[in-house]
Order: C-alpha cells, then structure tokens, then sequence
C-alpha cells in the first residue's frame, strides 16, 4: 500500500514523504485495513522493528485532521517516551487544519504541569498518566486516542498494574477514545484484544528476516536445519560468534546475564576487535574514549571503558551513568562500535539493533527464588527482536549459547510460543494501591462497584469472580485498619491520609510505615541519618544494595558515628549497602570514592539520589499531615543535600544556579561561605577562583540577583 493513497490531508502525506516513507510495510497496511485512519481501536501484535511507530504516527495524524481532543502516547520507559517525543515533536511543522503542540512529562508525579493542558499530543510514562488521572485533571475527558507501546508489559510484575489501571479507566471514558496498542508478539493476543475492545492486527513480518540458532562446541544449528561452524578461541564462544559477525562487516550485540559478565565479555573481544578497524574508525574512537573520560569522574568503571572504546568494543548496563550510556549508544547506531555486551535491560529500552545477536546464557539471576532460572521465552524474543538493522542488513541472526542441549534449546525457545500475559493487579501491593486511588477519585463507592471496576481490568477477565472478591475484601480491611479509608454506611470515602498517600503516588504500606515512624521522632536534636535509614529500607527503594561481608565493619562504624540521630536503635544487619551509600553521598564522597569502597558505580548511585529525593519529599508531606512542623526545615535540607550531595554547611550557595557539589565547596575553601559574601565578592575577585573564570562568575552574579 502506498504512502500516496492514503485517507490523509495533502500535507500529512508530503509530511510522511519528506521523512521517507513511500510504501507501508505488511503490519501497518493491515492496521489501515482495520480501521486505523477511521478512528477504530485495534491491538498490533508485531515484531520488534516492524514499524509500529509510523502506525501511531499514521493514527496522530488523521485524528488531529479530524478532531480536537487530546491524544495520549503511553511509553514504559523515560528513555522510550523521550525517543519517542523527538520523533513526535516533528509533528509541529504539519498544517493540519487543528494546531499540533507536543509535550513530554515523564517525571514528578506530585505535579501536573500547566503545559498539558494546552497540548494536544502528550508523551507520558505509564506512572504519569496514573498520577495525572489520580489528579483528577479535567482535561483527562477530552482525551480522543490512546496511543498505549509495549502494551505487553501488562504482564510485568512491577510495572503491568499501573498499566492496566490506566488502559481500564481510558476505556471506561464516556468519550470513548480510539485504543491503539502496540505490541510484540504474544500468545493470547486474541485475549488482551478482547479486554481492551479492539481489533486484533496480528502480522509476523519483519523488515530483515530473522534466522535463529544454537551455537555448541563451535557448530552453530540454525532452525531450518542448517548448520555452520564458528572459529574457536580462548575468548570463548559468545564473542567468537560476535567477532565472526564483525569480520563479515556486520554488528554484534551480546547479551550478558549479569554486569560483571558484560564488561569481562567485552574485554575479551577487544584485542581481536581492534585488529579489524579501519584509520578512520580509529581516530573517531580515540575521540570518544577521550570524551567519556573528560565528561566523568575516573571510576576503574569509567576507564574501563573508555580503553575498550577505543578498541571498538564496549559494555552497557545500568551501573554507567545516562552521558556513558548514550555516547556508547550513540557511536553503535552509528557504527564505530562493533561489539557491544549488555545486560538485558537494553533490549527492554532503547532501539539499538545488530547484524548478529548473541545471547550467551538463558539463565538469570531470580530474587525471588535467590537461584539462578532460564528466562521466559517471550524475553528470549525480546532479545532476538534485536537481530537486523534495518537499512543495513539483509538478514539477522540470533544465536543462543548451548551447552550440550541444543535440540531442546531450539523446541523450547526458538519453535517455542511466548507466554500468555497474566495480569498483576490482585497481588497483594498492586491491588491495595489501585484500590485506595480508586475510592480517591470515586468518593462515595461501594463495595460492588470496587468490584465492578476491577472486573473490568484484564484481571478480572482472567480470575474468577469469588476470588478477586475475597483479594478486594482483603486489601479494604488493610486500608480501614490503617486508617486510609474510612466506611460509611454501605459507602467507603478515603482519609486526608488516604488522599494524601494517593496523591504521592506510595505504596499505602510504605506510607504508614513513615507515618508510624514520624510520629515517634524525638523533637530533639537532627534525624538525618535516621530518616536516611527510613527511606532506604522501605519497598520503595531501589536500587537496594545488600552488604557485603567487607561492608559490615563500615555499617557498624557509620551507625556507632551516627546513633544520636537514629530513629530507633538498628545494628548493622538492618542496614544496606545504599543506606551507607546515600550517607557518603551527602558527605560529598566522590562518585571515585563510591566506587573503590562501595562498589556504588555513578549510574546506580543517580537512581538512587533520585529515588530519595522523591521519598524524602514523601516524608516531608506526610510530617505536614501528622503536624510535625519542627520536622520540615531538616526534611528539606536532606532533599537538597541528597540532590546536591553536599554537606549542610554548602545548602545556601547552591541556591545559586550554576553552583553545584564542587564549585560549592572550592568557594566554601575561599572562606565564600553564603550568600551574602558572595555577594560582597567582586566578580573580577570571584573569577580568579579555580574552576570559577570570567563568565562564570559573571553567570554566578547574574544569577545571585534571582535568590531571595
């Protein structure tokens, strides 16, 4: 089908041309069929890279030429939404009679920003959109398409609920929005089609044919039969697949099971590698290893990776901080990098695809189990999706790494279904969160219409009647116990607390855990040790580090340092590594220092800053609702210092934009220890200060006139 005969205005299809689209691929010509362009809901179960954003583009486009509503793009992932807004945002230039204005909002779930108003294309995370409807913004009625990616994601034990809560409410809207879902391949697709009243488009095409395999022993068996052999080394299977897809000009993803193994597998590659680049390659490579290490502290992590950059070779996973991450993603799309092991959160995320990918164990480490087990088969297609850069290649390969089983490797995985999704929402957590925001925005329920709306989410299609009865009964009696709702006659109504919990977007457990532990501070003396202990030890939190055996000295030495400022008495066996992680940090330990004693690498520890910063604020809201006003000054502090990593002495200068951690405490040396006596410096004075300079300080007192 051509770009050409579309139902589209002239402008939207010269759009679509200019951005070099002329044919539509088999999944997108089958969603026009089903009804895309004429407002009808359809389910796309697709491939990975089989071209599913252009069919939100297509759904955009003729919604907008129509109507005046709001359109929604659901994404699971910050970085996701913010691919996906600069894709969006090219929508700005098209003259389609209604003016097109796009936002992203993918943070900060205690704000609903004004912008999102007066847009008409919002790019929001899964949790914003729970918020915004939490919220209870009135523009929320005016919402005309839903535009929901990774739909599969429903199935996710952490994320799928959130999900689901907002794809049952979106379609229980009076207005009756268009649902266009986006998804990979799944089993019961038939299933998740019925529950969220759409048309199911299902299409197995892919731009690159996909081969897949087992590698074992050095002889790689394809799943039609064929068979090849791969050259051996010591470097080992993974990377002798990974290299032999290079030599033959491709590119090679290998999926590691764990951090450690994706930087030792890179290593590994890294000699042979370099051995292949061209001049050209080099210098650029030279340049970007030369770039990360300009741009970040030199953690052993850090100049790890910048040596095998230069090589051709690197490592991705979520110890690298967001600048590491997209440089090394940056020059892999473009093609200097070669040979990239990751952890399998890349597949999840970002859209980086390879000739050849390499999956080099099926087992993974489980938490709950506290074992080593074989992953799903619908993640072993998530990670083989990846196989085939469109524009470059002919063919992709996906290659598992056998060990003696490879008959039942290619049964099980490769000729195997994925699993059917399975809704999350009557696990304990889930369902007391999402019960508690719907007596919020529906105050006045009962106990039939609780029931009645969550027989209506994919959970309720899928267990029976009696038994998520009895969860609801459950979480409800929690909820009232807990004073977060309260019963009146048949009618329940949530609490100020309750509201409140809502609207912070916690888990109502851990919010009666803080309100418990607030009540019982002491009005003496600081806590902020202990409140650190508080944030990091709730469900909450992550990244939760636990100790190692080398740590338990350093926990009990920070506890015995800290004891006034504890909230109750703790050893060292209730602590975690993040707990003594957070401390360094607001001491103003280096992210090096982290690094060497911890083990904490920069990527974790800015999770972790930005998780206690929003748990921090939690606290402080609920020190509000308990009336714990002597409370607020400290609990404020501590959200600073947590975002600045500073001691209490430095949170008046960085009030001043521009000053952070390290200019802070160079003009602190300079006896500049507030505002007033930078103030009082003069600039010429003030820019003769290392790592200060001329236009700083000019920017330094420009800025100065903005602080109150």
């Amino acid at each position: 089908m051509n770009i050409d005969k579309l139902k589209l205005p002239e402008t939207a299809i010269e759009f679509l041309k200019s951005q070099g689209f002329t044919k539509l691929y088999p999944p997108q010509a089958d969603s026009v069929k089903s009804g895309l362009l004429d407002g009808k809901s359809i389910l796309v179960s697709a491939p990975t890279a089989s071209g599913k954003t252009l069919i939100a583009m297509l759904a955009m486009l003729s919604y907008i030429s129509k109507n005046k509503g709001k359109i929604i793009y659901l994404s699971p992932l910050r970085a996701l939404a913010a691919e996906k807004f600069t894709e969006f945002k090219k929508l700005e230039k098209v003259t389609l009679g209604n003016k097109v204005k796009v936002t992203i909002s993918t943070g900060d779930f205690e704000n609903i920003e004004k912008n999102l108003e007066k847009s008409n294309v919002l790019i929001l995370t899964n949790e914003k959109m729970d918020s915004i409807i939490r919220h209870g913004a009135e523009w929320v009625d005016d919402i005309g398409l839903v535009i929901s990616d990774e739909v599969h994601l429903i199935g996710d034990e952490s994320r799928g609920p959130t999900l689901e809560m907002i794809l049952t409410q979106l379609k229980l809207l009076e207005t009756k929005p268009q649902i266009v879902g986006l998804s990979a391949t799944i089993t019961n697709s038939d299933e998740l089609a019925d529950w969220l009243e759409c048309t199911l488009v299902e299409n197995n095409w892919r731009p690159v044919p996909l081969s897949e395999g087992v590698c074992d022993e050095g002889l790689v068996t394809m799943s039609d039969g064929d068979t090849f052999e791969v050259k051996r080394s010591l470097m080992g299977t993974p990377i002798d697949l990974g290299v032999q897809s290079v030599k033959d000009g491709g590119q090679s993803l290998v999926f590691a099971e764990t951090r450690t193994r994706s930087k030792s597998l890179a290593t590994k590659a890294a000699e042979t590698i370099s051995q292949i680049l061209e001049k050209k390659e080099i210098s650029d490579l030279e340049k970007t290893s030369k770039k990360l290490l300009s741009e970040n502290e030199h953690t052993e992590l850090v100049k790890t990776l910048a040596t095998l950059v230069k090589k051709g070779v690197a490592f991705h996973h979520a110890g690298l901080n967001q600048k590491c991450r997209e440089t090394i993603e940056t020059e892999f799309r473009k093609g200097t990098i070669k040979l990239l092991s990751s952890t399998p959160t890349l597949a999840a995320g970002v859209n980086l695809p390879a000739r050849r990918v390499v999956i080099s164990n099926v087992n993974r480490y489980n938490a709950k189990v506290g074992a080593n087990r074989p992953i799903s088969i619908l993640e072993y297609k998530q990670l083989s999706g990846r196989a085939g850069r469109p524009q470059y290649d002919d063919f992709g390969e996906s290659i598992i790494v056998g060990n003696g089983n490879t008959e039942d490797l290619i049964e099980y995985y490769i000729n195997g279904e994925p699993e059917p999704i399975e809704s999350k929402i009557t696990d304990d957590k889930s369902l007391r969160t999402h019960i508690l925001s719907v007596i919020v925005t529906h105050p006045g329920i009962k106990k039939e219409e609780i029931l009645e709306f969550f027989l209506q989410t994919l959970g309720g299609l899928q267990s029976r009647k009696p038994t998520i009865k009895f969860a609801i009964d459950i979480s409800l009696r929690f909820l009232s116990s807990k004073f977060l709702i309260i019963k009146k006659g048949e009618r329940y109504a949530a609490t100020e607390f309750g509201k409140k919990t809502s609207m912070l977007y916690i888990d109502p457990l851990t919010a009666t855990y803080f309100r418990d532990s607030i009540e019982n501070v002491s009005e003496e003396g600081k806590h902020t040790f202990g409140f650190l202990h508080l944030i990091t030890n709730c469900e909450e939190f992550f990244p939760k580090f636990s100790l190692r055996q080398k740590d338990y000295e350093t926990a009990s030495l920070m506890i015995e340092n800290h004891s006034s400022q504890l909230l109750e008495p703790i050893s060292e066996y209730d602590c975690s590594r993040s707990l003594l992680a957070l401390q360094s940090w607001i001491t103003e330990s280096t992210e090096l220092s982290l690094s060497d004693s911890l083990g904490i690498e920069s990527g974790d520890m800015h999770r972790m800053t930005e998780n206690a910063n929003w748990l921090s604020y939690c606290l402080r809201e609920i020190s509000k609702h308990v009336e714990r006003a002597d409370l607020l000054e400290e609990l404020g502090d501590l959200r600073n210092r947590v975002v600045y990593g500073i001691r209490e002495e430095l949170l008046d200068l960085v009030r001043v934009k521009g000053i952070g951690r390290v200019r802070a405490r160079i003009l602190f040396k300079h006896g500049i220890k507030n505002l007033d006596d930078l103030r009082k410096i003069p600039v010429n004075k003030l820019a003769e200060i290392d790592k200060i300079g001329s236009t700083i300080a000019d920017n330094i007192k420009e800025e100065l006139r903005r602080v109150r």
